[in-house]
């Protein structure tokens, strides 16, 4: 059955967004939408990555805030920056040693980073342990890979079930 069907939460979500969007719940739009979220899983599926369990929901949902908090903040630190004298920016490129081995996490820690102002993800390297950012204002290098391993990777590595090295 799993064969069939690999990824059955994930046909569910595409078949309602399919009746949102066809903005028509009749049986016809959802057998089309069932169908057409099992051909995309199909056609997709060896592009998607398998999320690990999540071991403390709570924690997830505090870390979010913790994201969402970091945003704000980040947004208004470059504005600070953007606006001020140029001779302020310091920018940077980091390699952070990562602990993950986890596709999904290690996915979800570089969006995460590149979500967040004043930093991007630009690269992995080939044996995913070192994540390459490019920060704005980055006056310790040392500090910044701090900050991201104590406010981001150790959270992601406790709220998920994945392995570390």
């Amino acid at each position: 059955m799993r064969r069939f069907f690999p990824h059955p939460r994930m046909m569910l979500v595409l078949a309602v967004l399919w009746l949102f969007l066809v903005n028509t719940f009749s049986l016809g739009q959802l057998l089309l939408g069932l169908f057409l979220a099992w051909a995309i899983v199909n056609l997709c599926g060896d592009f998607l990555l398998s999320v690990p369990r999540v071991r403390k929901p709570l924690g997830l949902l505090l870390f979010i805030g913790k994201v969402f908090y970091d945003i704000v903040v980040a947004n208004l630190q470059v504005v600070r920056l953007v606006l001020g004298p140029k001779s302020r920016l310091n920018p940077a490129f980091v390699e952070v040693p990562v602990e993950i081995e986890d596709e999904f996490v290690l996915s979800a820690l570089a969006c995460i980073i590149s979500l967040t102002p004043g930093t991007v993800s630009a690269g992995l390297s080939s044996d995913h342990r070192t994540l390459l950012l490019h920060g704005l204002d980055v006056p310790d290098r040392d500090v910044l890979i701090a900050q991201v391993k104590s406010r981001y990777e150790t959270p992601l590595l406790e709220i998920f079930e994945c392995s570390r090295t």
